[in-house]
């Protein structure tokens, strides 16, 4: 059993996040993202995996090594040209020639693929998906099932009036389980989608073709800072099971200094006396003085938060510098380096 990680998108939706930092290796709770799925991967047993790239690839090799740190073995190969999430996995999985768990790059979730994967082998599938149920399904491809959850037909982003008359909210959730049979629906080297040309084709030539359908598992796109910074906040509620992260004692708090129960704060950080971190992640290194605040915000590692500067319901970059009595509010997003000076309000 191999699997096949699909990180080869600029993070174009995410910047300025990703302008400096790929998205794979973006970090969620101070570690980089992608080591979210390499972990539930392993803990299916499945522990040789490629990585398919395009953007950055020497950052995310750099990161992430050979995989042994990991308790898995990663290979990377980078697209000559951009060739889809279809045309990726073909020129992936070419010498592979065996059942793979294929995942999206940018999908949180904590899933049980092990459980999936007996799930397609009992259906006799030659391909399985796995749908998430959501609230508004109009941002993304509606799949629809029988009651044997044989696939029966997708139809990207739906308008409110299809959803009401399919009256489904099942939505395909970038996790798949894919028989060797599959590369053989394309040519090699050419641009194919998954969503307009494989899974249409696997549909028009009836082939075997289910769905697994997700239950109480927690899953989310993180490909907006919007969503990213979500992602945090229900990690930090408890929301996302099985993970586990370093909640670092290598960091000098003042006795004065108030940090809540929830917050995660990175190796070799300084928080000063009167400072105030509630609900946040702070990454490595971060430098927060007397009187600032932090609420509901993800910092990146190093940056410095000046005197009595308040962040709140944000996202700040590597590196950057914000000034005393500066204001950063709900929904900015500052990419690396930036830097704000005393009492700017943003």
């Amino acid at each position: 059993m191999q699997a096949l990680i699909l990180a080869g998108g600029k993070g174009t939706r995410l910047r300025p996040l990703t302008v400096y930092t790929p998205k794979p290796i973006v970090p969620f709770c101070n570690r980089a993202f992608l080591l979210y799925q390499i972990e539930i991967l392993r803990k299916a047993g499945i522990t040789d995996i490629t990585l398919s790239l395009s953007y950055q690839p020497d950052k995310i090799e750099h990161v992430l090594g050979n995989g042994s740190d990991y308790g898995v073995n990663l290979r990377f190969i980078t697209e000559p040209a951009p060739l889809g999430t279809g045309g990726a996995y073909r020129f992936a999985a070419d010498d592979i020639r065996e059942t793979t768990v294929v995942f999206n790059g940018d999908i949180l979730t904590d899933f049980d693929i092990g459980r999936f994967i007996e799930r397609h082998k009992d259906l006799g599938s030659v391909a399985t998906l796995a749908l998430k149920p959501v609230e508004n399904p109009s941002a993304y491809g509606l799949v629809e099932t029988d009651s044997d959850s044989r696939i029966l037909g997708f139809l990207e982003k739906p308008t409110e009036e299809q959803i009401e008359k399919l009256k489904i909210n099942t939505i395909n959730a970038g996790i798949y389980v894919l028989e060797p049979a599959i590369l053989d629906l394309m040519p090699m080297g050419e641009n194919r989608s998954f969503e307009y040309d494989i899974f249409p084709e696997i549909l028009k030539r009836q082939m075997p073709f289910y769905a697994g359908i997700m239950t109480d598992e927690y899953w989310r796109d993180i490909g907006t800072p919007a969503s990213y910074l979500t992602a945090h906040q229900d990690f930090l509620r408890g929301e996302i099971s099985g993970f586990e992260v370093d909640r670092s004692d290598l960091t000098d708090v003042a006795t004065k200094a108030t940090i809540d129960s929830r917050s995660i704060i990175g190796e070799g950080c300084v928080i000063k006396p009167g400072a105030r971190i509630t609900n946040s992640v702070i990454g490595p290194g971060v430098q927060i003085e007397e009187k600032a605040v932090v609420e509901d915000s993800v910092l990146w590692a190093h940056s410095r938060i000046s005197t009595a500067a308040e962040i709140r319901g944000s996202i700040i970059g590597r590196s950057c510098h914000i000034g005393r009595n500066a204001v950063v509010d709900h929904g900015s997003v500052l990419g690396d380096k930036s830097t704000l000076t005393d009492y700017t309000k943003v």
